[in-house]
């Protein structure tokens, strides 16, 4: 990539061309702002950015990770929405971003922060023991009927327990959901045999399927997963049937990797950093991280992420007025 930059340079050299410059570029090291602990999906998806625009020389400003994930990820939202106008300060997280302010009291609302990028997509699969005598969705269905099931995920009133409330929306069902501290913590519950399903994304639940401690009944998502990897046997990731064709009317559900500006930056710098994450998103270090943690490629900026953004809110807002979450 660096010698195509460059031959493009030399090229529009020879021929009398101005380049044109950027309307901004930042002067100073660009703090990347985590809204999660060290180690976790957030901090691996900030850290993997940093290293490809390092490896690629896509900015000459340093880049500096700091970690502010508590409160849910608050922290690091928070403390990005106080830097109003800095186009120096860049929040790494998921929908949390707009989510949190909706279903919780924080000091920042969504419109105290800039939406820049979306770049990954974590699917979620409804999972269940490797020994239930359950084999499809429609199986499980008819057995949460019957009784209460148990569901574990991250987090209460967060994503996993929103998708548990959607699936018994859904399907009549009376899931019960038990909260933990993180998905990790859920597979090997489920593994245990101490719960009956868990809805974790891919990478949370592979080493158990590979073991055979658990298995996928399906994938919240309206295509199948396009991985030909195979991760047990002949089964892999392509082989889960989507949850709407397997017995649960649910069509797609996943969790956007998005980046923030603070509130209050020119509409340039909000540019410069969609065009410096396109070009991430487009490297094969790229691809090699979203085939390594199994998320799918969604890349979004301007006017098609701020879409998506108010499609999403205003389809988790009904489950969570329905559920009594919102924040009064």
């Amino acid at each position: 990539m660096k010698k195509s930059i460059s031959i493009a340079y030399i090229t529009a050299a020879m021929l009398g061309v101005a380049w044109p410059a950027s309307a901004f570029e930042p002067n100073r090291p660009v703090e990347f702002v985590v809204t999660a602990g060290p180690g976790g999906g957030t901090d691996i998806f900030a850290r993997t950015i940093q290293a490809i625009i390092a490896k690629y020389e896509l900015m000459k400003a340093p880049v500096v990770v700091t970690n502010k994930g508590s409160a849910g990820g608050a922290e690091g939202f928070v403390y990005t929405a106080s830097h109003e106008g800095d186009a120096h300060k860049l929040a790494f997280g998921t929908n949390n971003a707009y989510l949190l302010p909706v279903r919780a009291k924080v000091p920042y609302k969504a419109e105290d922060l800039t939406p820049v990028a979306a770049l990954a997509a974590d699917e979620f699969i409804l999972w269940v023991n490797g020994k239930a005598d359950y084999g499809t969705a429609a199986e499980f269905v008819a057995k949460a009927k019957e009784g209460r099931l148990k569901i574990g995920g991250s987090q209460s009133k967060d994503v996993d327990q929103i998708l548990t409330s959607m699936i018994n929306d859904a399907t009549g069902a009376n899931i019960n959901y038990i909260p933990f501290k993180s998905g990790g913590e859920a597979a090997v519950q489920l593994a245990g045999g101490h719960l009956d399903a868990n809805v974790n994304n891919p990478s949370e639940n592979l080493g158990q399927w590979q073991a055979g401690m658990v298995k996928p009944l399906c994938v919240f998502k309206s295509v199948k997963l396009a991985s030909k990897t195979k991760v047990i046997g002949d089964k892999g990731w392509s082989n889960i049937p989507t949850c709407k064709e397997a017995g649960i009317p649910i069509d797609n559900y996943n969790m956007p990797r998005t980046v923030w500006l603070p509130a209050g930056v020119d509409q340039d710098v909000v540019q410069f950093y969609a065009e410096l994450l396109r070009k991430v998103s487009e490297t094969p270090e790229w691809e090699k991280y979203l085939a390594d943690s199994s998320q799918s490629p969604a890349y979004l900026s301007g006017d098609k992420l701020k879409e998506a953004i108010e499609t999403d809110e205003a389809s988790v807002s009904e489950v969570l007025k329905r559920e009594g979450w919102l924040a009064n």
